[in-house]
């Protein structure tokens, strides 16, 4: 049984090594690969330097491009799981063992790692919290499935859901949209309780500023991934 680490990394320079070497110490059964989308800073260097396992994508293809690629990795290589941890240090990989262990025995096709369950650790900001709220209700009106954490990146999937993504994945804030997409074809999907940390560097790609064209534009790619 072969699991996959995706680690989608855009100038992550500050904490992509300490977030490889959180999963080498704390998921060592699982296999890695840094994705780095063709970051303008040192990302490259300090994979290179510290021979870690990574793809360098020539062009910026986005988060959602990046996790992508991962996924068409893990189809290439035969692997069984597959799981987003991001580059920023947020994700901690003491829960991955957990989470292996749960989409096993319940034989599920996605499980996402959700900070809203219990209530612990970063709970990002109430701005944000707003929001995810509102996809939270959004695809429980049209899937009839509560999820509490809808963005989160935490995600582990199954091989047959890894080969649907490494062929279809929305490129923009993929995670809410691909929920759908996933649910529609009648697929499993759970949620576990994790703790996430604050960000340990770098910038987020959502500012305040684009929240508003975030909420419409993930609004409309739902609507249309659900009656597609």
């Amino acid at each position: 049984m072969k699991s996959l680490i995706i680690i989608p990394a855009y100038n992550e320079e500050a904490c992509i090594e300490q977030t490889v070497r959180d999963i080498t110490e704390h998921a060592p059964d699982f296999d890695y690969i840094v994705i780095n989308d063709c970051s303008k800073d040192h990302t490259r260097e300090i994979c290179e330097k510290n021979h870690f396992h990574y793809i360098d994508l020539p062009v910026n293809l986005g988060i959602g491009g990046a996790v992508q690629t991962g996924y068409k990795y893990a189809l290439n290589h035969g692997y069984d799981f597959a799981v987003q941890v991001d580059g920023d240090g947020q994700h901690d990989p003491r829960f991955l063992e957990e989470m292996l262990q749960v989409i096993q025995e319940k034989d599920l096709d996605m499980l996402i790692g959700s900070r809203f369950i219990n209530k612990e650790g970063f709970q990002s900001s109430g701005l944000r919290r707003t929001g995810i709220r509102y996809f939270t209700w959004l695809i429980h009106l049209l899937t009839g499935k509560t999820i509490t954490d809808p963005t989160s990146g935490l995600r582990m999937i199954n091989k047959d859901v890894i080969a649907y993504f490494a062929k279809d994945y929305p490129r923009d804030y993929p995670e809410p949209e691909s929920i759908v997409a996933i649910l529609k074809r009648k697929k499993k999907v759970a949620e576990i309780p994790v703790i996430m940390r604050a960000r340990a560097g770098g910038v987020s790609s959502i500012s305040p500023l684009k929240s508003v064209y975030y909420m419409i534009k993930v609004t409309i790619a739902i609507l249309l991934e659900r009656i597609r």
